[in-house]
């Protein structure tokens, strides 16, 4: 159980550091980080870092692929982590 703790820590704190780091980017102008690894990175486990990243930097907001699917995510890892634990 420590190990899944540790994963979904390192992940979702890499998946909001990404948000935050490509809405910097966008506001510079600069190279981007596209929009498919940002959900790839929601979708093996940083859902609720990519929520907060969208929430605190107000990014991908008005993307319906994002406002949809992120919330989503973050409800079913919700639900097979509960399992995980329960089964154990």
């Amino acid at each position: 159980m420590s190990i899944l703790i540790w994963y979904l820590s390192v992940i979702n704190f890499t998946t909001w550091a990404a948000y935050g780091l490509d809405k910097g980017r966008a506001k510079s102008g600069k190279w981007r980080t596209p929009g498919r690894t940002l959900l790839l990175l929601a979708l093996i486990g940083g859902s609720l870092g990519a929520l907060a990243g969208m929430i605190m930097f107000r990014h991908k907001t008005r993307k319906a692929k994002f406002f949809i699917s992120v919330p989503v995510m973050f409800v079913v890892h919700c639900v097979i982590v509960a399992m995980l634990v329960y089964m154990k």
